[in-house]
């Protein structure tokens, strides 16, 4: 990766700290609390002074996700984001994002934020029942929502976005709609709305393998999602990815850009980058990533080019989850070779299920497609391969 065959526009930032770990997350995080916070954006800094990006071309879009960078205090905030501006070319045109949780947002942190030239923020809400909240270990409760979008909109965010998920334990129908009438009432422009999935080493694994995790049944959760579609459709806000939607015009630019398979540069420990057809991984432990920011070395643990096969397969898996799919041309564009010629039978297969639509030169899921995506991508991974394709 030392001399980009492409351009690259977007870049993604990873802040692994949370002030608590909730009992559902994967992710790559630690407790901030006996963290080294001043070293690790010491690192990041000079992690991103290591790409050397050409500032005369502004990114389209940054992403600073987590953990939960909203757990930062003002000064490491301030730091962050001087690091941001100094090695990151932006204007006013980025779309420039930042992941809060709103039991650490302040009235002072969300006009640093927006002042810095963040211009959309993704909150992580979940649910607004108090009790559902603790039993999934967030340390924010209902009244943190309202004060949070209160001083964000006070100090100028208009693009505000908010996480839900469902099939919590315990959780109803009922309790699913009333924290639906809740979010919409916030009249907000982009909602994220996500199924509970069991992650590998997290509390809910371990419940769940002794037999104390009530989570409602498949059906069930089939019908939450069909009920939020229908509710947040009703309300002119559009599904455009299995998981999105929004307001026209207030999609997110940068998960699109994942899902168009553009590539991006990614910081931090545990962060992942897609560049000139290769994906890599940076050490995902903090002082192993520290051992070598701190020696003026990119902290990148593994490089995986991709071969043509799975190339491919990628690109479709992406490109389905979105509303409107992709163009047979623009696939043969890019990879020289027809979809028809190595997918037809997979095409074929979830069009007599009723998942997937060929309108022209255009292939998408329909609308019950997206609802049974999982379905139509465990059969699409490896179908390369199962049909003996060439690598």
């Amino acid at each position: 990766m030392s001399v980009l065959t492409q351009t690259v526009d977007a870049a993604y930032i990873h802040i692994p700290f949370c002030k608590k770990i909730c009992h559902y997350c994967a992710f790559n995080k630690y407790f901030y609390d006996g963290q080294p916070v001043d070293r690790y954006l010491i690192g990041l800094n000079n992690e991103m002074r290591l790409y050397e990006i050409n500032k005369s071309q502004p990114l389209d879009t940054i992403y600073v996700g987590g953990g939960t960078p909203s757990c930062l205090n003002m000064e490491e905030l301030d730091i962050l984001l001087n690091s941001i501006h100094q090695h990151l070319p932006l204007d006013e045109k980025t779309e420039f994002t930042f992941e809060i949780n709103p039991g650490e947002l302040s009235l002072e942190k969300c006009a640093l934020l927006y002042d810095a030239g963040v211009n959309r923020i993704s909150m992580g809400v979940q649910t607004f029942n108090d009790s559902l909240l603790r039993k999934i270990g967030r340390n924010h409760r209902q009244q943190h929502i309202y004060q949070s979008i209160e001083w964000l909109r006070q100090v100028g965010f208009t693009n505000i976005s908010i996480d839900l998920i469902f099939r919590l334990p315990g959780q109803t129908i009922e309790d699913f709609d009333e924290s639906l009438d809740k979010a919409l009432d916030l009249d907000l422009p982009h909602y994220s709305l996500y199924s509970l999935i069991i992650e590998n080493q997290t509390v809910f694994q371990q419940l769940m393998r002794e037999g104390k995790l009530p989570l409602p049944s498949e059906d069930v959760d089939a019908d939450m999602f069909e009920l939020a579609i229908k509710r947040l459709e009703e309300n002119a806000i559009h599904q455009y990815e299995v998981s999105n939607f929004a307001k026209e015009g207030y999609q997110s630019r940068h998960n699109i850009k994942y899902w168009q398979y553009k590539p991006y540069y990614g910081f931090g420990a545990g962060a992942h980058g897609f560049v000139d057809e290769t994906r890599y991984y940076n050490h995902g432990p903090v002082h192993h990533y520290l051992n070598k920011t701190e020696q003026d070395e990119k902290p990148i643990i593994n490089t995986t080019p991709l071969s043509q096969n799975e190339q491919m397969e990628e690109y479709l898996f992406l490109a389905l989850r979105t509303n409107q799919g992709f163009r047979l041309s623009a696939f043969q564009v890019k990879f020289k070779v027809s979809a028809l010629d190595l997918f037809g039978d997979f095409f074929d297969l979830q069009n007599q299920r009723g998942l997937l639509m060929i309108d022209a030169d255009r292939v998408f899921l329909t609308q019950r497609g997206l609802f049974l995506a999982d379905t139509v991508f465990r059969d699409l991974i490896g179908w390369l391969s199962n049909k003996g394709g060439n690598e």
